[in-house]
């Protein structure tokens, strides 16, 4: 009797391996469970067809010409471990064919969400710099050194954009008693109203806060819509916080906002990673830095590998994917993120 072959998994998720996506235990059991064939995602073009044919999972993103795709006959799933959409792959062709395209993005939620609070603190009261000033010696006592302070507690609070990232950041400022608001295009109007947020223009998020979170993933329709304009519309001594892309804001007009005294932002990306040495937001007073490390916790890594394996399990019994979050076959293509270049 001849034994089955078991399925085989495609693995290439560069830049992130198989070792950080998956505890050891977990890895075992990938590899226990499939035959796992690990490749460059430059390579994946000359694997033989009869192989690619055989390809029931695909981990990662790399570039798929719609030829590949066709030669991938039994392909049910590609596990997106990055977090970004890239439009590098005939998304029409796989959901015509019932392919799932998932993502495993809501790993980083919470990490990033927990980040964004505090350099939303940071902002409201200068920690960052009265550290800085109190190791140098020139630290301001009691109520002299909190003339620009304020509370979070009882703010107004505006979200641009509210996925999972937002939801998240949203649940931890529950006991802050804060007014929210947010602007989401894509969402209807009774998802915000029960999450606890009142539905607003980008307009009335803008003039009517005293935090702006940035959680907006960056579209063909977005980039760069946050402008000058924008940064002068928000009120005088306001904070933006960007959590999500960078492109998605005119960097430079941001940065004058900041440079003018009129805004306070602090931001874990950049439209160039890592900035040059002498790019003047390394310098720029007001503007509190993070070295997009928001999300990159080992723990949220790991999870990637968890959400894997619990819906690789579902559709091996004929089930759809339930716990990785499904593209749509509506708004995929108009993602505009750069790919992830390191963990």
């Amino acid at each position: 009797m001849v034994k089955p072959r078991k399925p085989l998994v495609l693995s290439s998720p560069a830049p992130r391996t198989l070792e950080l996506i998956f505890v050891p235990e977990a890895l075992a059991r990938l590899r226990d469970e499939n035959e796992v064939l690990e490749v460059e995602p430059e390579g994946i073009a000359g694997i033989a067809s009869d192989v690619l044919g055989r390809v029931r999972y695909l981990i990662g993103q790399p570039a798929l010409s719609p030829d590949t795709v066709a030669a991938m006959a039994s392909l049910r799933c590609i596990f997106n471990v990055e977090g970004n959409l890239l439009d590098n792959m005939p998304y029409e062709h796989l959901f015509a064919r019932g392919v799932h395209v998932v993502t495993t993005s809501q790993v980083f939620a919470e990490p990033v969400a927990e980040i964004g609070l505090g350099l939303a603190l940071d902002l409201a009261r200068g920690i960052t710099d009265a550290d800085l000033a109190f190791r140098e010696g020139r630290e301001l006592w009691g109520a002299e050194g909190n003339a620009s302070a304020r509370l979070l507690s009882g703010a107004d609070i505006g979200f641009i954009g509210f996925g999972d990232l937002g939801k998240a950041l949203n649940r931890l400022l529950q006991g802050f008693r804060a007014r929210v608001r947010a602007f989401d295009p894509w969402l209807p109007p009774s998802v915000l109203r029960e999450n606890g947020v009142e539905p607003a223009s980008l307009h009335e998020v803008l003039l009517g806060s005293d935090f702006v979170f940035v959680v907006a993933s960056v579209t063909s329709e977005n980039q760069g819509f946050l402008d000058a304009r924008s940064f002068a519309s928000m009120r005088k001594g306001a904070a933006l916080i960007l959590l999500s892309r960078a492109g998605v804001v005119d960097f430079d007009a941001l940065m004058d906002a900041v440079r003018s005294g009129h805004i306070l932002a602090a931001s874990d990306v950049f439209p160039e990673e890592p900035p040059a040495k002498d790019h003047p937001v390394r310098s720029l007073p007001g503007f509190l830095r993070s070295a997009h490390r928001a999300g990159a916790l080992d723990i949220a890594f790991k999870r990637m590998g968890d959400m894997v394996l619990e819906d690789m399990a579902l559709m091996d019994r004929g089930l759809p994917p339930m716990r990785c979050k499904r593209a749509e076959r509506e708004t995929v293509s108009r993602m505009r993120s750069k790919p992830v270049e390191r963990n």
